[in-house]
């Protein structure tokens, strides 16, 4: 349940000190995922924030799934907007999950890693979210390095994302959504879920 400091703006709601932790594992092109963090935004966030303030902090998780091709890419992405607006990254997220169409292997087919790490960035300025500046500075950061001393010629998040495998794979988490509360996998929750059911399902654990 550790929160690095370079990933705080992971932290969705509630506040790094909070007792409890609910935990969401999302990979952006993933249509559950997609739909799981709408709810999030939508009637999770607001249940929190007017009946349980502060007692629960909510941290996305990112969580790659290989066998969408593109997938390591747009979190490499949203790894950079993260480092570079951490205030907006949140709203960039959002509009991923908004556009994962856009970024799914048959669009994404006929471009090379490095056109789709440039439309990534530019996705940014596109949607009205990143400034011209931090769309260069994502793009620095997207950006493969010279090869040597270990880097394997990665870009600069690629660091990051490993971190972030790593902390899944401990968990045992294989597939998105996956969702965490105190450190253990609930496995009953669904994408499917609304509003009844996560009122229920905080109630139950929360009052």
């Amino acid at each position: 349940m550790a929160l690095k400091p370079s990933h705080l703006p992971f932290l969705i709601s509630g506040s790094p000190n909070s007792p409890r932790t609910l935990e969401f594992f999302y990979c952006f092109v993933c249509i559950h995922s997609s739909k799981s963090a709408e709810t999030l935004e939508t009637i999770i966030k607001p249940i929190l924030e007017e009946k349980y303030k502060d007692q629960v902090r909510v941290i996305f998780r990112p969580q790659v799934q290989p066998w969408w091709a593109s997938s390591s890419i747009v979190h490499e992405a949203s790894l950079a907007v993260s480092h570079v607006a951490p205030n907006v990254w949140w709203n960039y997220a959002l509009a991923l999950f908004r556009n994962r169409t856009s970024f799914t292997d048959i669009p994404t087919s006929t471009l090379s890693p490095i056109q789709l790490r440039e439309k990534l960035a530019d996705f940014g300025l596109e949607q009205g979210i990143l400034t011209q500046a931090e769309v260069e500075e994502v793009k620095r950061l997207l950006t493969l390095r010279p090869e040597g001393k270990g880097n394997g010629g990665l870009p600069i998040v690629t660091d990051e994302l490993k971190y972030c495998l790593k902390y899944s794979r401990q968990n045992s988490v294989h597939f998105s959504p996956t969702v965490l509360f105190d450190g253990l996998i609930v496995s009953e929750v669904s994408s499917s879920w609304g509003e009844k059911e996560w009122s229920e399902f905080l109630k139950a654990r929360l009052e």
